[in-house]
């Protein structure tokens, strides 16, 4: 009978050392926690702590600036926008104390001229020395008042003897005449006035006009 001789156990072949490496090399791999951490690789608890705080320290600063900017600036705006307001309000009551008071200048110039003519009214007229007077008076008087307009700018049109212009004149009627060129003043009713050299009111005129010359006579028969 015969009996087969099984291998000895410590014996192996070269395919079952492979094996083995590569079983080894496979549990290696798949526990690297497993090796071992050197001291430079350690890492001390709390270490980033200190920089951490001087960051947060750091930001906090800058967030205290800013909102002191912040605050700067918004006073600065507040009080911008007071100003702007005032200026406003005083520009309204000029405005309107302008409107109001316009022609205060002028009234206090006709007060003289209505002082005069109050005065004439008291004159005597009876006595012909004092009508004299009057009139000399009532010649002042216009003076006086011609003086005051041009202070503001006031021009008397007195277009006597001069053509007719319809930008400052108005013509109240037309007569023929030969004693004047055609289209010209002939006599001036009524002055007219420019304000600033814009025409306040025209001067109302007669102008001339040439005579229609006469028609020839029949021839005798």
């Amino acid at each position: 009978m015969s009996h087969k001789k099984n291998p000895h156990p410590a014996e192996t072949t070269d395919g079952e050392k492979a094996i083995s490496k590569e079983q080894t090399a496979s549990a290696e791999t798949a526990q690297p926690d497993s090796a071992p951490i050197g001291p430079e690789q350690a890492v001390e608890p709390g270490k980033d702590k200190p920089a951490a705080e001087s960051r947060i320290q750091e930001l906090e600063q800058q967030l205290q600036a800013a909102l002191a900017a912040s605050a700067e600036n918004l006073d600065k705006f507040l009080r911008a926008k007071a100003e702007t307001e005032n200026i406003r309000r005083r520009a309204e009551i000029d405005m309107a104390s302008a409107h109001k008071y316009a022609i205060e200048r002028f009234a206090a110039e006709m007060l003289a001229v209505r002082d005069s003519l109050e005065l004439a009214k008291t004159v005597d007229l009876k006595d012909s020395k004092v009508v004299e007077r009057v009139w000399e008076g009532l010649d002042l008087t216009l003076k006086l008042m011609d003086t005051a307009l041009q202070k503001f700018a006031l021009t008397v049109i007195d277009p006597q003897g001069q053509r007719f212009d319809p930008e400052k004149h108005q013509a109240m009627t037309v007569i023929e005449t030969d004693e004047m060129a055609p289209n010209h003043v002939l006599k001036v009713v009524q002055k007219g006035y420019l304000l600033n050299n814009r025409l306040l009111r025209p001067a109302m005129v007669i102008v001339s006009k040439a005579k229609a010359q006469d028609s020839e006579k029949p021839a005798a028969s």
